[in-house]
């Protein structure tokens, strides 16, 4: 019932992970603004062909060619995404028509989509990408088949256990966040098993890997985390091995990787099965912790998520306390290295209150 990210919005991200220099809209300036404003911050030049009423009626065909053909002048791209919108593709403009007529040296991915696409799910925007990546040999079919399959799983996931079931859920910025650092840190200083447990999803990892920078203040303490740099598109590889070398770096040690960045949707049944076979007593779980089966877990829990839209599905499912982050994805665009988050400040600030009694 409320607004959620569009097939187009999911396509423009997939187009960015694998290494696109531009990307067309085909269709009116305004479409996917704020999505198409912060891939700039990427490194992602994003253009329009900026549809008007009259291309509604009579199409816009031309006027994509022409983008692209400024986009080759201007850039000099090597590989270009062009993405249909609930405009271009209602009135069923050709999209590779139009890029056989432009004619350009780069190598070009055309996403026929718009924002009812299907079931109207984000995740199918991505799957026309990767489809259309593997019919280029961007990209092998065995590794398009694994993400869309982790794309369906991670439907299932915001649908049955999410903010996509359905339902209208009010925003809540969640519990406090100084008091549930106390809570965390009282935790620590009663000698408890407590884990640390990244299952986050692409370049919000930036962000919710904060929270393993802390200080070791227990032994016990177990560091689990979604990090493993063989899998998935260029850019969230690289993800992973930059936030894991920073770690590193810290004197993090990671004790159990769970998988890579886009498996997000499956590691958290593994994240279950280590707190269980460890008997963790506290787990702070960052990230998607909607996949993390908790409800299972006989422990004290905290998730770190950044949507408000997410507090209540996450304390029905049976989470003790529940914490928002807001902006991860403004956030952890265009940046190489680990972002203060919050919580994780929220935690460093109770360091000294808790050792002091």
């Amino acid at each position: 019932m409320h607004p959620r990210p569009s097939p187009i919005a999911a396509a423009l991200y997939t187009l960015r992970d694998l290494d696109v220099d531009v990307i067309i809209i085909h269709g009116p300036t305004g479409c996917c603004f704020r999505t198409a404003r912060l891939l700039e911050n990427d490194g992602v030049r994003v253009l329009t062909t900026a549809m008007s009423e009259n291309d509604f009626i009579f199409g816009a065909h031309e006027k994509l060619e022409k983008t692209l053909k400024k986009v080759e002048k201007m850039f000099s791209p090597k590989l270009v995404g062009v993405v249909g919108t609930c405009a271009s593709m209602i009135i069923g403009e050709d999209l590779k028509e139009a890029v056989q007529k432009a004619n350009i040296s780069a190598k070009v991915l055309t996403v026929e989509s718009h924002g009812g696409f299907g079931e109207g799910d984000n995740t199918e925007g991505a799957i026309i990408v990767l489809e259309e990546a593997a019919k280029s040999g961007l990209i092998t079919w065995k590794e398009a088949e694994r993400q869309i399959k982790m794309l369906k799983k991670a439907t299932e996931i915001e649908k049955t256990r999410g903010m996509a079931q359905g339902e209208y859920i009010k925003p809540s910025h969640g519990d406090d966040k100084d008091k549930v650092a106390l809570k965390f840190l009282e935790s620590l200083k009663d000698n408890e098993k407590v884990a640390m447990v990244l299952n986050a999803k692409k370049e919000t990892a930036y962000l919710f890997a904060d929270i393993l920078k802390l200080p070791q203040l227990n032994p016990k303490t177990l560091i689990i985390a979604n990090l493993r740099d063989d899998i998935g598109l260029p850019r969230i590889r690289k993800h992973a091995k930059n936030i894991k070398s920073e770690l590193e770096r810290n004197g993090i040690k990671i004790d159990y990787l769970t998988g890579g960045l886009d498996e997000y949707p499956i590691t958290g049944e593994r994240v279950g099965k280590i707190l269980q076979e460890e008997e963790v007593e506290f787990a702070i779980i960052s990230g998607v912790p909607h996949a993390v089966p908790i409800e299972r877990l006989n422990i004290r829990s905290v998730a770190v998520t950044d949507g408000p839209r997410l507090v209540k599905p996450l304390k029905e499912l049976g989470y003790d306390y529940v914490v928002a982050e807001l902006d991860a994805h403004a956030k952890t665009l265009g940046v190489d290295s680990i972002v203060p988050s919050d919580f994780g400040e929220s935690i460093r600030k109770n360091i000294e209150v808790i050792h002091n009694g």
